[in-house]
Parts: structure tokens; sequence; C-alpha cells
């Protein structure tokens, strides 16, 4: 069983809901992500999405699009983000590390050489998310071979037939997007996400996240009587966006809490 299994079996066993943060790797600078990292945990974050920079995030909002730049400024790439994971299980081997971000990157590396270094790493999983289910069997063949569990996205435009696709492939847990349009984007409807998330049960079997438009404690909470797991990213870029170096952990620390005292 993968760690990210791991996990939900015992936040379904205790009446829990996973908290599923997500902080861009290298953003404000390469020597705060691991520290971060930390203080996402220290706040209660079950999983860690760690989104990988990349030059044309098209699914994200001007937030993360932001948080990209500025990694990308210090010239963050797939390595490097890979190292910030190998360091942060030196002392941390509980929490399940989750990579987010493009195609092209992991690409340019290489499927499998991808997947094993990324195993080694002491990844856990890994979400492109410009890879449809349609053209997703050769890298999902090389995650699971290496032992990582592959994440996919599910939109509310997601036909059903896409989405029986996607249950045949993925492990640890899928992401449910709650809205059309980017992340950070407003105008969340819970209800409409309850509906959706009830018929997708009937066809997937592993967890099922939601995330794009949860921006506080009240929203966590609604959205984790139907769901799995609550992923909140913009929300917490932005904290990171206007606290100092030195403050950065600590209000990120503060505000998981916050999340996770919500979904309890």
């Amino acid at each position: 069983m993968s760690r990210i299994a791991e996990t939900f079996t015992r936040l379904q066993a205790a009446g829990e809901k996973a908290l599923i943060p997500f902080i861009t790797a290298g953003d404000p600078d390469p020597g705060l992500t691991v520290s971060l990292m930390h203080g996402l945990v220290e706040g209660g974050a079950d999983v860690i999405e760690l989104g990988i920079p990349f030059s044309d995030p098209m699914a994200d909002g001007p937030v993360i699009q932001r948080a990209s730049e500025r990694a990308l400024l210090h010239k963050v790439g797939l390595r490097n983000v890979l190292d910030m994971v190998r360091e942060f299980r030196r002392s941390n081997q509980q929490t399940p590390v989750v990579l987010m971000g493009y195609l092209n990157p992991v690409h340019v590396l290489g499927y499998e050489v991808f997947a094993q270094e990324a195993a080694v790493a002491g990844v856990d999983g890994v979400l492109t998310v410009d890879c449809p289910p349609e053209e997703a069997a050769e890298l999902s063949a090389a995650l699971i071979a290496a032992k990582l569990d592959p994440v996919f996205l599910i939109a509310p435009t997601t036909p059903m037939a896409r989405v029986k696709q996607i249950a045949a492939l993925a492990r640890g847990y899928v992401y449910y997007v709650s809205l059309k349009g980017v992340t950070g984007a407003g105008n969340l409807d819970i209800d409409d996400v309850a509906r959706k998330i009830a018929a997708l049960r009937e066809f997937i079997d592993v967890p099922i996240g939601v995330g794009f438009g949860i921006r506080d404690a009240e929203t966590a909470r609604a959205i984790s009587t139907a769901a799995d797991a609550v992923v909140v990213g913009s929300r917490l870029v932005q904290e990171i966006e206007a606290a100092t170096p030195e403050t950065a952990k600590e209000q990120l620390t503060r505000l998981v809490a916050s999340l996770k005292d919500a979904i309890r």
C-alpha cells in the first residue's frame, strides 16, 4: 500500500477528511521550500502537493503564475524539485508528497528516468495537469512500475467516457476541479460539487479530493462534507507572496491549521 493510500485509510478509519495544501517549489526562494513543507505538516497537512515551476502554467490563475515566475527567476527545474523532496524526506518519512505540474519537463527528462528518480527522492504521486487519460498510458505505466501513484484531474465538463478512463488509471486519489476556470477562481457552488462527487463515486474507487476556489475555513468545511479531501493552493500561495521570508513559515502553518481544524 502506498503512503497516499495508507494516509487515506488511516483518516477514513478515524472519520476524518484529508487536507492537501499546494505550494510551488522554489517560491519565493529555493532555500525556503523544505522549511515551508515542514510548516504545512506542522499545521496539519495530510498530503502535500508540490508544484513544479513551469513557464506556461495554463491551468493556473495569476497567483500561482506569479509563484512559478518567482521560482523560475531562481532557475528552479525538475531535478531541483526532486532534491527538495529528498531533503524533506531526511526528517519526514510519513507525509505523502505529490508532484503537480505540466508534462513538458517530465517528457524532456523521460518518463522512466523521471519515475525512477522521483521514487528514489521520496515522491509518492504525480499529477500532470495537461496529460489527458487518452495520452497517459505510457507515463502511468512508468509511474506504477516505480510504485508511484498517477493522480488525475476531473473537471465539471469531463464526459463520463473519460471519467471511466481515469477511473481505470488513477491511483492514490483523483482531484476534482470544483469549477470551470483556472486556480484561484471564484463562484464555487457547493451543492453542485456535492452532486458531481456523488455521481463520480459510481465509477471511481479511489478517494476524491476537491480543489480550485477553496479560500477559507468555511468553504473547506462545506466541501469536506462531500469530498474525501480538500485541496487548497492559491490561498496558501497568496500567504507566501504577502509574507516576508522570515514570517512565511509561521503564517503558512497558522493558515493550514485553521483549515485543518475546520474539516475535522
